[in-house]
């Protein structure tokens, strides 16, 4: 499923307009975006909980070259799966 099958699902189901239905996922990927930018989390019961994680500076290998190279400390988005999405996908 991609975002416009999102769209048309959202809109037959609320019985709202495929515009008001973008505009409503588009709000919640900016109100998660940005929560998770101030180092937040995003819990929505019964479906899981978006966080971020923090990735240590390491030292890697360039695979052509076999050279050490160095790979920055980053912050990464990650989701955890709730309880009741893990069991419906079992």
């Amino acid at each position: 499923m991609n975002k416009s099958d999102l769209i048309d699902r959202i809109a037959r189901s609320a019985k709202i307009t495929k515009t008001q239905a973008n505009q409503t996922i588009d709000t919640i990927t900016k109100s998660i975006t940005q929560s998770l930018k101030k180092g937040g989390r995003t819990t929505l019961v019964g479906f899981g909980a978006f966080a971020v994680s923090r990735h240590k500076a390491r030292t890697g290998r360039n695979p052509q070259t076999g050279a050490p190279i160095n790979i920055p400390a980053r912050r990464v988005p990650k989701f955890i799966a709730g309880k009741a999405l893990r069991k419906a996908v079992r």
